[in-house]
Parts: C-alpha cells; structure tokens; sequence
C-alpha cells in the first residue's frame, strides 16, 4: 500500500490547494503516481470534526489525517492524533519541546516524526549539530519532495547514523507535486492506528516517482 504522508490542504495558511483537487490529480496520474491514500498533515493545527468519507468513496482513495508541528528540533508530524493529545499539546505553539512531544504522543497512542531532516534551520539534522539525539525516535522523513540541494542527502547519512526507519512524503502545497514522493507499507493501511503500527514497526520505505 502506498501513501503520501505529507499533505497540506487549502486549510494550512501556504496552500491554496483543495483536498478534491489532489484526488482529481492522482486518478488521472495514477499510472505515474500509484497511490492508494493521502495523509493530510496542515501546519500547526488540529481539526477534530473534518470528514473526507465522501471523497474517500468518490475517489477510491484512502484519506487518513495527522498534523505538522513545529517544535525545539525542528518541524515533526504527528499522527493517531486523538482527543488527549490534542489536549495536552497545544499545536500552534513554534516551540514545542521535541522530547516531551515524542514521548507522550507515543504515551497517548500516536507517533511523532522529524519531517525533512535536512532542511536548513527547521530540520533535525541542524539540531544535532548541536544537540542529543532525540530519544523514542522511530523514523524519519528520507525523501521530501520540496528538498533541495543535499537535503535528502544528509537525511540519508543521519538515517545511517541513527538507525531511523525511511517514509516518504510529497509536503506537497500545490496539486502538481502530490504523490511525487510518499510511502510503501508491508501491511494494508485502513485507519490512522494502523499507520502508527506500521511506523512504529519500521514496516515502510520511501518511494520516489519524481
């Protein structure tokens, strides 16, 4: 199973790409871009009524949620996100401290990943330049389908060092880069739980159809 775990949405405040208009995308490109789901992640936020079902039964295509938050080791994805854990954290905040985050979200039921490692300033690799490792830390963003330069490069090489499991993910903000990266799971992938498994388990890889 195959799904773009990097998604934002019209609702985060950089896109102006609707979730029907990503869909619409993927059906006409399906050969290029095989994918069988969407994971919306929409910068610092959680909305816990939002119901794609409709276009999950129009389009065929699975549409799971998490969120991106940005935190003291850079942006990180959260996803099982639920009802504690949207309480206890607050995701606007810029600074969330990175190590308490991962270790409750795991406490409550969810997982929390660093995306785009080698981003410059906002991405892991910068913090470890200078900081511990994060403790609890199952895999990382290998491939981001906005990376420029030697990001993905020296996501590989912290990857090397940590011992972190690869996903993938578009990070797509306008239609033509959904799908263009995303992931490749062992195990059928119905719901946001069985996607915290398959993280948790290292059952994944990061495709590139760039």
């Amino acid at each position: 199973m195959i799904l773009d775990l990097h998604v934002h949405s019209d609702l985060s405040d950089d896109s102006r790409a609707g979730v029907e208009t990503y869909l619409k995308v993927l059906h006409r490109k399906r050969e290029e871009r095989p994918l069988d789901g969407v994971v919306l992640t929409e910068h610092r936020q959680w909305n816990e009524g939002l119901d794609y079902r409709h276009l999950e039964d129009q389009y065929e295509m699975k549409i799971l949620r998490g969120a991106e938050v940005e935190t003291d080791y850079g942006h990180v994805l959260i996803y099982g996100v639920n009802s504690e854990i949207a309480a206890r954290f607050d995701f606007a905040d810029v600074r969330l401290p990175a190590q308490t985050l991962v270790t409750e979200v795991e406490a409550m039921g969810g997982v929390a990943v660093p995306c785009h490692p080698g981003r410059t300033h906002i991405g892991l690799c910068a913090h470890y330049a200078d900081k511990p490792p994060l403790e609890g830390i199952c895999a990382v963003e290998a491939i981001n389908g906005g990376s420029r330069g030697d990001e993905d490069a020296q996501t590989a090489q912290l990857i090397v060092d940590q011992g972190y499991a690869r996903f993938g993910g578009s990070d797509a903000h306008l239609v033509a880069f959904i799908g263009l990266c995303a992931t490749q799971f062992e195990d059928d992938i119905e719901n946001e739980q069985d996607l915290v498994v398959a993280l948790r388990a290292g059952r994944c890889d990061a495709v590139d159809f760039r």
